[in-house]
């Protein structure tokens, strides 16, 4: 007769927007018990306590000390990533943390060390990132496809990711939106994070990048809210990435070319074109001039109604914790892949030339020391409707 597990003691540190997102689904799991929820807003903390049933936390510290804690979900402002994360391995505990791992690589860098360090004092320790958009059908069913080979030898991807619309109200809705000191960033540190680590996750990192981000271009901001980047990989596949915050409608088309086909998703629809042959050898060896593969095209069906979304990431996270170990839908340490893309186009674009990856992050985060210390920007903050924080991931 087997045993029914324990029930995983977590606390939720940050209790915004995404935290109270956290907050929702987390009463429903039954594989949890929440030992406490923090946040410095005292009222805050107060309140979802009360829904919750749970014990109000105005310091992280606390938290982890007095509530008897396993795990911890982290859903904080950006540059508080790290700190947090690193107190909660020093104390053994499980972590569970929002995108993204950090605003820099150098930070993001010091939360794996952590990790690792309290790794070897308890081999077991689950570390976790929440990137939902992974559990999303259709990104796993390309996944499966592109990591297939089926596709054989890629040539390009391509991404048009422009559905993060975001008006003024929205970046007037935080006094730590949308600034160098408070944020770290724009649109690659708030909304593509998702976007940046799906694009590393089907066909990796790349080599080379250059990018061009506009700062403030269309919003009040100190920011960027465009960016365009090109990207060079070692085995020869060519990349481009296009997202904004101010299109609207917006866009979001992934292209995917390898020798033997190409994926096209758009409009919640996947086409998959088998060539008869591989472009590569056929453009070789052909006497035709013009014309080009022979090619079948196929919709490709895809269960929509499958599990996903951050507590998909939540549940197998505490069944790892459970377990002493098993499967991630994103483990914490590939964080920085993603975060390597964003600031590696970033640096490329305030130098104005191509990146060669792996880059030292000293000169980044300088830069971004150099633009906070700068900073003429004078935030205005205005009460703006929450919204809906599902309607923030964009399908």
């Amino acid at each position: 007769m087997s045993m029914t597990p324990n029930k995983v003691k977590i606390g939720l540190v940050g209790l915004g927007g995404i935290g109270g997102h956290h907050l929702h689904y987390l009463q429903a799991m039954d594989s949890i018990e929440l030992v406490g929820v923090c946040d410095v807003d005292r009222a805050k903390a107060d309140k979802a306590a009360a829904d919750a049933g749970s014990t109000a936390y105005y310091d992280y510290r606390e938290l982890f000390e007095r509530s008897g804690l396993e795990a911890v979900i982290i859903a904080v402002p950006h540059y508080d990533h790290t700190p947090i994360s690193e107190a909660a391995f020093r104390q053994g505990l499980h972590v569970m943390t929002e995108k993204p791992l950090a605003v820099h690589i150098n930070d993001a860098q010091k939360t794996i060390d952590a990790y690792e360090e309290a790794k070897r004092r308890n081999p077991a320790l689950v570390f976790g990132i929440m990137f939902q958009e992974r559990t999303l059908p259709f990104y796993a069913r390309i996944k499966q496809i592109v990591s297939s080979g089926e596709l054989g030898r890629l040539t390009r991807t391509t991404w048009i990711h422009t559905k993060w619309f975001r008006s003024q109200a929205y970046y007037d809705g935080g006094g730590w939106r949308a600034t160098w000191a408070g944020e770290g960033g724009g649109i690659l540190t708030n909304q593509c994070p998702h976007t940046l680590d799906m694009y590393q996750w089907l066909v990796g990192v790349p080599s080379v990048i250059s990018g061009h981000a506009h700062i403030g271009k269309y919003r009040h901001i100190e920011v960027e809210d465009e960016v365009t980047a090109y990207f060079e990989h070692d085995n020869g596949m060519i990349g481009h990435l296009i997202v904004t915050t101010a299109e609207s409608p917006g866009t979001n088309r992934l292209e995917i070319i390898g020798e033997l086909g190409k994926l096209v998703y758009e409009n919640e629809k996947l086409m998959l074109y088998r060539n008869r042959k591989s472009m590569l050898e056929y453009g070789l060896e052909t006497k035709e001039r013009f014309g080009g593969v022979e090619y079948t095209e196929e919709e490709i069906q895809v269960n929509t109604d499958a599990p996903s979304g951050h507590h998909v990431v939540t549940g197998l996270f505490v069944k790892a914790v459970q377990n002493g170990g098993g499967e991630l839908i994103a483990h914490g340490t590939e964080g920085i892949k993603g975060l390597t893309i964003a600031n590696g186009i970033m640096l490329s674009s305030f130098n104005k030339q191509t990146i060669d990856v792996p880059f030292s992050g000293d000169e980044f985060e300088a830069k971004l020391r150099e633009l906070i210390a700068s900073s003429r920007y004078v935030k205005k903050v205005v009460q703006a409707d929450e919204g809906d924080i599902a309607a923030s991931f964009p399908g």
